[in-house]
């Protein structure tokens, strides 16, 4: 199940003495992060914060409205930030890590299970899918057009076309 509030970044620290607040982006850049007004204090949706946020190196810089002392900013430190799914539009075919975590890994072919995508790791040449299989055993399968054939992440799979070598038993 989709979840509507992506976990996004985490609050580090503060930056300056007007309250200012440093944030660890888990998106793809700070600048991804700094595009959005407001931010969520939990999955839920229940609470948020209205931020101006600029890119600062590899983080983001936000001011939250309504702080303006380095106190009342030392208050956010260790809260995660979240983003509202509605708040996003998603090129065709580009997907949240976070909705690829748990789907089903199946050969396009045959049908075969080889497990579950346990992360993404970023190459900076193409993303690669950890797919852990039942018995705890992970595999590294490129994602790349000739690996990867189909993602759903409504009905929870993906069809692969294994390259040689990526599963143990596969000639």
């Amino acid at each position: 199940m989709k979840k509507q509030f992506l976990d996004s970044g985490k609050i580090v620290g503060t930056h300056g003495i007007k309250g200012e607040v440093r944030i660890d982006p888990w998106c793809d850049s700070p600048e991804f992060l700094c595009a959005f007004k407001k931010l969520w204090l939990d999955e839920n949706g229940t609470e948020f914060i209205e931020v101006k946020s600029r890119p600062h190196k590899n983080i983001a810089l936000a001011k939250i409205k309504g702080v303006d002392t380095i106190e009342a900013a030392e208050k956010y430190r260790g809260r995660i930030v979240y983003i509202n799914r509605d708040d996003i539009n998603l090129a065709e075919g580009v997907h949240f890590v976070q909705d690829l975590i748990g789907l089903e890994v199946k050969d396009a072919g045959s049908g075969r299970v080889y497990g579950e995508i346990s992360d993404v790791l970023r190459t900076g040449a193409n993303d690669v899918y950890e797919i852990k299989d039942a018995d705890g055993k992970t595999y590294l399968a490129p994602v790349i057009d000739d690996v990867v054939k189909e993602i759903n992440v409504n009905d929870g799979y993906v069809l692969i076309v294994p390259m040689k070598g990526i599963f143990d038993d596969e000639d």
